[in-house]
Parts: structure tokens; sequence; C-alpha cells
């Protein structure tokens, strides 16, 4: 008898250990992102628009018109609009931004030599705050007007290219913000 019953148990016990693993690993896992997203541009601001997720970019993109560099105290700055629909009212609204430069950026494509300012901005994503660097490009012809490239990504979580709107932005003041100097990229990720 206690033979047979250890024979029954035992199995149980197993799955019973395994299944608890992996219900574990499942609460560890990291946030699963479609490949279009809304984000929240500058949470203070509470725009939010639809954003790519680009695993072919490297750098995420912002669109951004009448870009002006000019000195501030001896520092490269730059002045540039934002104007995109919010996705939530349906209106076409604008802000204008005066961002340090962090790091210039040349695009190399078909149509030849692109030169960008890259600048660091604040996004929302999920219930999560996300200080990334953007180039700035006027995206008004793209369909996009938030690129987020691998750099971002790999904050994030999980990428699936085959579902879209996973995750709503929702932060506040109290939601937790992934500063930009206190990132560490993989080593493959192209940088």
């Amino acid at each position: 008898m206690r033979t047979s019953l250890s024979r029954f148990l035992m199995p149980l016990l197993g799955a019973g250990l395994m299944s608890g693993t992996v219900l574990a690993s499942d609460a560890d896992s990291p946030e699963v992102y479609g490949w279009v997203e809304k984000t929240l541009i500058d949470p203070d601001w509470g725009v939010e628009v639809k954003a790519k997720l680009d695993s072919g970019a490297l750098t995420s993109s912002m669109q951004a018109e009448h870009i002006e560099e000019f000195q501030r105290d001896g520092d490269d700055w730059v002045r540039f609009e934002v104007e995109v629909e919010d996705e939530e009212s349906g209106e076409i609204v604008s802000r204008e931004f005066e961002r340090p430069i962090f790091r210039d950026l040349t695009v190399v494509g078909a149509g030849g030599r692109d030169h960008r300012p890259v600048v660091l901005m604040t996004i929302c994503m999920g219930d999560e705050r996300f200080e990334e660097q953007f180039s700035l490009e006027d995206r008004d012809d793209m369909n996009y007007p938030v690129l987020l490239g691998r750099r971002t990504i790999q904050s994030l979580g999980d990428l699936d290219v085959t579902e879209t709107f996973l995750q709503s932005p929702s932060c506040n003041d109290d939601s937790p913000l992934h500063r930009h100097a206190d990132k560490e990229y993989a080593d493959k990720i192209g940088v």
C-alpha cells in the first residue's frame, strides 16, 4: 500500500512543484509589447500617440518640426515643436520643447545623408516612464509620430510582432522612472 501511494503521490508532487516554478517565473517575466503601442510623450504633457516598435532601428525617433539649434551657457541646445494627433481626443495638438543636444546622429539611406540632433525625452509605456534618446525628425508623412528603436525596446521588455496595443499608458508622478544614465545596453544591440 505504501509503495502504490508513493508512486501515485510523487508524480503529483513533481507536477505541483513544476507548476509552482512556472507560476513564479511568469510573475518575473518582462512585459510584452506589440509592434504598435500607445505612448505618452512627456507624461506631464499627457498627449497620447501611436508608437511603432521597430527592431530594425537602433535609435528612437520623434516627430519634430521647426528644429532650431542654439547655444545656452556654452552648450548645444535645440528648440523644436512637436505637433501630433492626440489619440485620446482626436485633436491636433502642439508644444514647443527645448532640450540639450545629447549627441548628433548621421543617418545614411537611399536618399543620402541626414544629420539629426538627438535629445533625451521621457515617454510613458504601460505604467512606467522611460527617459530615452530620440532623434528629431519631421515625421509628418509617416504613419507613426514616434518610432521606438532597439535601445528603447531593450528597456521595455519583450516585443511580440504579431500583436498591437497590448499596453495602455497610465503614468503619473509616482510611476517608476527609468533614467537614461542608469541604462546598460546588451553587447549585441548594435551600439
